[in-house]
């Protein structure tokens, strides 16, 4: 009920553009073009690469913006399998308390409405920060950084994340997945940074 009273008082407005209605408008998404890559043995599937509209949006996520998490992950969630298990990248409980909310889970969350998926929060943080504001070969050298919370038995899972940049936190989660006895289909991500590196 208090969401709808906020809706009117305070409508939400799209990331990229201003447009009221959305936090992310059908006329930006509709700019942004679908990209696959594959980031040391994961594929990652986008909306589109980490610039302009899609930029603004992930960062809108990163500042708490809620509803921006929800129109993109209505977005991500048409394109993924309707009998997918969906795996949200953890968001650092430091970052979730400035933020106000954990913007991937919501984007995951979101998807998983829209396609008829599961949501498996299985993944928690073993030790290390944020990826946000490293170097990329701090990026890179990160590892050992999630651990799963449960064991799989050959469940095959699909990683969810706003951004990859460098892949390394993808790849990261991938293991330790793998480790507990998932399989990992691969990950959707809203946006992907350009790989200055091959694939």
């Amino acid at each position: 009920m208090w969401s709808r009273v906020l809706d009117v008082l305070f409508p939400p407005q799209c990331a990229a553009c201003g447009q009221v209605g959305s936090g992310f408008c059908d006329a930006c998404a509709a700019r942004a073009a679908e990209t696959t890559e594959t980031r040391d043995g994961v594929i990652v599937k986008a909306l589109g690469r980490y610039e302009g509209a899609l930029r603004s949006a992930v960062l809108a996520v990163k500042d708490g913006r809620r509803d921006v998490a929800l129109a993109l992950g209505r977005l991500l969630g048409a394109r993924v399998d309707t009998v997918a298990v969906l795996v949200p990248v953890p968001t650092t409980t430091a970052r979730v308390r400035v933020r106000g909310v954990d913007g991937v889970a919501e984007i995951a969350r979101a998807a998983a409405l829209t396609s008829g998926a599961v949501v498996c929060e299985a993944l928690a943080h073993a030790r290390g920060g944020a990826q946000r504001g490293r170097s990329r070969d701090a990026r890179l050298s990160a590892r050992g950084r999630f651990e799963s919370r449960r064991d799989f038995h050959g469940e095959r899972l699909t990683l969810v994340d706003d951004v990859c940049t460098t892949g390394s936190t993808l790849v990261d989660c991938a293991a330790a997945l793998r480790a507990s006895g998932a399989i990992v289909a691969g990950a959707v991500v809203v946006a992907i940074a350009p790989n200055q590196h091959g694939p």
